[in-house]
């Protein structure tokens, strides 16, 4: 799927999070999608290498979804690049995203810190 930093991640703990961070990333500016590789490189240390065939995907059922819209624009070395920016929808799908991410974060956080009671029987 993608190629990280010493393996050091779950391929399936990646799968529903990459999508909300791509677009959490175009919710932000307006990018193409070589940038998305290289931002999310770099704003996690390095820890998500992404290839293109992990992002296209992403961003095409992104894009399906009315999450975000695309254009071409000739860049200034003079090719053509697609850039991506988020709608409406995509605004709203990216507020829920953060909530259920607070409550998920929140829920592990707990069971992984909190004391585990001793047993009444």
């Amino acid at each position: 799927m993608s190629r990280l930093a010493a393996d050091a991640i779950d391929k399936e703990l990646l799968k529903g999070t990459i999508p909300f961070m791509v677009l959490r990333l175009i919710g932000e500016k307006e990018v193409y999608g070589y940038q998305i590789i290289k931002l999310l490189g770099g704003l996690s240390g390095e820890l998500f290498l992404f290839k293109e065939g992990t992002l296209y995907p992403i961003l095409h059922n992104l894009e399906k979804e009315g999450f975000i819209s695309s254009y071409w624009q000739e860049s200034s070395v003079g090719r053509k690049r697609k850039y991506y920016k988020i709608t409406e929808a995509g605004r709203k799908q990216l507020e829920m995203k953060f909530q259920e991410w607070e409550k998920f974060k929140t829920a592990v956080d707990l069971v992984l810190t909190k004391e585990v009671p001793e047993d009444e029987n």
